[in-house]
C-alpha cells in the first residue's frame, strides 16, 4: 500500500451530505483518516474511545443491511450510544414530519444523525434544521457518500492511486446515487470515468458529467483498470427499460468469458446486494480479481473516520461559539 503525504489541513464540516461539494483535499482527508482506524479491527478489544459520551441515531426510512450494520458497528468501536430508528415503530407511522422526528431525538440526548431516506435532499433539509451533525447514509437518487468513499479507499489501498487510473461504471447509472457520489469521488482524485449500460438507463443530461459514455461494454474492459458493476434496482424501475434480465445478463453482465478480454490485474467491485447471474456471474464475483468483501470491511474504516470527524467538527464550533 502506498503511503501518503500527511497534511495539516483540518477538517471543518459537521455534516457530510456529499461529495459534489468536497474538494479532492476532503475526500484524500477522509480516506487518510480511515487508515487510522484500520488497525482497529484487528485489535482482541474492538474499541476506541473516540465517541465515547456520545449518541448516535440511525434514522433508516429505507431498507438497509450492510449500510446500517456498517454504521451501527462503526459507532460502536468509537464507544458511542446507537438508537437504532425503525420508521415502522415510529411517530413517522402517525403523521409526525421528519424534522419534528430528528428535533425530538436531539432533544433526547442525539450527537449525530446518520439518514437514509427515499427523498434526495432530506440529509440536507435535516442539517438545515437541527443542531446535531448529519451523515448521509444515501437519499433518493442523489448521492451515497459513504459508499463511494469506502470504494475509492478500496482502490487506493490496492492500486495506490487512482490518478490516470480507467474506470468504468457498469449498469442503472439513472436510479443510483452510488454512481453519482462515485463519479464525484473518482474524478475529483484523478480517475478517468466511463459510464457503461444501455441508453435508457442513463441519467438525464449524462453529457454534463465530467465522464465518458459507452452502451458497449466488450468495446472498453480490456482498457479498464477498475469494474464496477452497480445493481438493478428492480424497486425504483418505472416500466420496461430493457427488453429481458436475459438480454440484459448479455450484454452488460460480466461474465467468466467476457473476463477473459480484461487486463489480469483488473479490480472487480459491486456495492452490494448481489443479483447474481444478472450483473455479475458468481465465478467472477468470489473470484480472485474481486475485492467485494474487502469494500464492505473498509467500509467499517471509512465510516468510523466520518463519524469522527463530524464529530469533530462540531466539537470545534461549539468552542469558537462559546469563545
Amino acid at each position: 500500500m502506498t503511503k501518503h503525504k500527511k497534511t495539516d489541513f483540518q477538517w471543518r464540516n459537521k455534516h457530510l451530505i456529499g461529495l459534489s461539494d468536497l474538494s479532492r483535499e476532503e475526500i484524500e482527508f477522509i480516506l487518510d483518516t480511515a487508515r487510522g482506524f484500520e488497525e482497529i479491527s484487528t485489535r482482541s478489544i474492538k474499541k476506541a474511545p473516540a465517541l465515547r459520551g456520545k449518541v448516535v441515531v440511525n434514522m433508516f426510512f429505507e431498507d438497509s443491511t450492510r449500510t446500517r450494520n456498517s454504521f451501527t458497528l462503526a459507532a460502536g468501536r468509537l464507544s458511542a450510544d446507537v438508537i437504532e430508528f425503525s420508521k415502522s415503530y415510529s411517530s413517522v407511522s402517525k403523521g409526525e414530519t421528519l424534522i419534528d422526528t430528528a428535533r425530538n431525538l436531539e432533544a433526547m440526548g442525539v450527537d449525530i444523525v446518520v439518514i437514509r431516506h427515499g427523498a434526495g435532499g432530506a440529509p440536507k433539509l435535516l442539517s438545515r434544521s437541527i443542531n446535531a451533525c448529519v451523515v448521509n447514509a444515501g437519499d433518493g437518487y442523489h448521492e451515497h457518500p459513504t459508499q463511494a468513499l469506502l470504494d475509492v479507499y478500496t482502490i487506493r489501498q490496492i492500486k495506490g492511486t487512482l490518478d490516470g487510473l480507467k474506470i468504468g461504471i457498469v449498469g442503472d447509472i439513472a436510479h443510483s446515487r452510488v454512481a453519482r457520489s462515485n463519479i464525484y469521488a473518482m474524478t475529483k482524485l484523478g480517475a478517468e470515468v466511463t459510464l457503461i449500460g444501455p441508453p435508457t438507463l442513463m441519467p438525464a443530461q449524462v453529457q454534463k458529467l465530467p465522464v465518458q459514455v459507452s452502451c458497449d461494454l466488450d468495446a472498453v474492459i480490456e482498457k479498464l483498470d477498475v469494474i464496477n458493476m452497480l445493481r438493478i434496482q428492480f424497486e425504483r424501475l418505472g416500466g420496461n427499460l430493457f427488453p429481458s434480465i436475459r438480454e440484459y445478463s448479455h450484454f452488460f453482465g460480466l461474465t467468466v468469458d467476457r473476463m477473459k478480454k480484461a487486463k489480469p490485474d483488473m479490480l472487480v467491485m459491486h456495492p452490494g446486494p448481489i443479483n447474481r447471474g444478472l450483473e455479475i456471474e458468481s465465478e467472477v464475483a468470489d473470484g480472485p480479481r474481486s475485492v467485494i468483501l474487502r469494500q464492505v470491511a473498509n467500509g467499517l474504516a471509512i465510516r468510523m473516520a466520518v463519524l469522527f470527524l463530524v464529530n469533530q467538527a462540531a466539537a470545534v464550533e461549539a468552542k469558537e461559539q462559546k469563545s
